[in-house]
């Protein structure tokens, strides 16, 4: 069946970087709608960045300019580079794969993202 596992997490400063790694199973991501979403503590899940079949992307507003979601097929994995972090983007981030109606949607398990100095 379908896995999807990130990796990338961990602390880092205000103003730093990090690229989250997602790595699918089961599925062919350059078939699927695949996306990064975000948890953070009392708040509810909202979807960070979106790359289509065709490669379109898009991005919450409070991250356009600082993220890049991305594809490479060769790997069967997804991305999610992130720059000038701030405290605000500390969350679970969750990777999320779509092909309706062929298949239901699948998240990975997350990987935390805590920024802080």
């Amino acid at each position: 069946q379908v896995q999807l596992v990130e990796s990338g997490g961990g602390l880092v400063q205000p103003g730093g970087s990090l690229r989250l790694s997602c790595a699918a199973s089961g599925i062919i991501v350059s078939m699927y709608a695949m996306a990064w979403y975000r948890q953070a503590p009392g708040k509810q899940r909202e979807l960070v960045a979106l790359i289509t079949r065709g490669g379109g992307t898009n991005y919450a507003d409070s991250v356009k300019g600082r993220f890049t979601i991305s594809r490479d097929n060769a790997k069967n994995s997804v991305y999610l580079q992130m720059n000038s972090l701030k405290a605000e983007d500390t969350a679970v981030y969750y990777c999320y794969a779509d092909r309706r109606p062929i298949a239901t949607p699948s998240w990975g398990q997350g990987t935390q993202v805590t920024v802080s100095s």
